[in-house]
């Protein structure tokens, strides 16, 4: 199969037919063999419904249901795991992502040799202050923080080796760092394409204000278990020598000054219950680093890596 079109879905069963129609259309113009992978998040309208009825007028259609809703995130992660297409795509329901842009997705993936191709909404059509200028900021942030030149993380339309998908796992509210998971994951060629974004016709936003928030810490999160998940103690330890060295030379020196001076009030100082601080803390990350070692040590996943299999090798 040359293509699967990941798309998850909450009530948004007033734009599926129109979607699959496009999508049908596009991939007859291009003589893609193809499969539509809609992931059902627990919708309360009668989204599963009109998917039923398109899948017996579309074999290409396919559906899966959630019973309750349980994010972008874990949308995504079943559905790339259905996914067997030899370029996966992701796409969002709501009529904002135009299918036309997939062939030249593909063949930037399949001529230009990236493994990741991630659409640019370059033209907004959002409302400038809840959502244009908090993802410029966040997009930023990203960038600087992954070393990823993209511009718009979490354009639902992205185009995938489908070994990329079968390499990573999106979970929590990681659906906006898929450029970063696949990095991670030793996929570097990573590419961008400017889409066009189009006006909601039906329905509206489900996402509110704490996607902001919830998306800051997901990035520290994946930031920090992407650089150190194998090496724990090279992030505590660091922290641990310096909280407990710093510590120890405070110390020390009041120590040094009341032998020096007798009359030197050791325990009113500040400093002596700083310095005290400063060792407990310093012990306790060695001993999470010690303990994060342990764990991952024991990893099944501890000598995982990436291999690239060529013709000839």
């Amino acid at each position: 199969m040359d293509l699967s079109i990941v798309i998850p879905l909450l009530n948004e069963a007033d734009s599926l037919p129109e979607l699959t129609e496009w999508i049908e259309q596009v991939m007859q113009r291009e003589k893609t063999t193809y499969e539509v992978i809609y992931i059902d998040d627990g919708s309360t309208d009668n989204s599963w419904a009109v998917i039923e009825s398109l899948r017996e007028r579309n074999s290409n259609v396919k559906g899966i249901k959630f019973q309750r809703n349980y994010g972008k995130s874990a949308a995504l992660q079943v559905g790339f795991t259905a996914a067997q297409g030899d370029i996966v795509v992701t796409m969002d329901a709501d009529l904002q992502d135009s299918p036309e842009e997939i062939p030249e997705m593909r063949t930037m993936i399949l001529n230009g040799g990236y493994d990741l191709v991630s659409g640019w909404k370059k033209i907004r059509y959002d409302n400038t202050f809840t959502k244009n200028i908090p993802s410029k900021f966040f997009n930023a942030v990203t960038r600087k923080m992954s070393g990823i030149a993209l511009h718009d993380f979490n354009c639902g339309l992205k185009a995938y080796r489908k070994n990329v998908v079968k390499s990573i796992e999106v979970y929590g509210e990681m659906h906006r760092y898929i450029p970063v998971l696949a990095k991670w994951s030793g996929y570097k060629k990573i590419g961008e394409k400017v889409v066009e974004h189009r006006k909601r016709k039906h329905g509206v936003s489900k996402f509110g204000w704490d996607r902001f928030i919830n998306g800051f810490l997901d990035l520290l999160s994946i930031t920090f278990v992407g650089r150190f998940s194998k090496r724990p103690m090279h992030f505590f330890g660091l922290w641990g020598s310096v909280c407990f060295l710093a510590g120890f030379f405070v110390s020390t020196y009041l120590i040094i000054s009341k032998i020096v001076d007798s009359d030197f009030a050791l325990t009113n100082r500040p400093g002596f219950y700083i310095a005290l601080t400063l060792i407990m803390i310093g012990m306790q990350l060695f001993l999470a680093g010690y303990l994060g070692e342990l764990i991952a040590r024991n990893s099944s996943t501890r000598n995982h890596y990436l291999i690239e299999t060529q013709t000839g090798l």
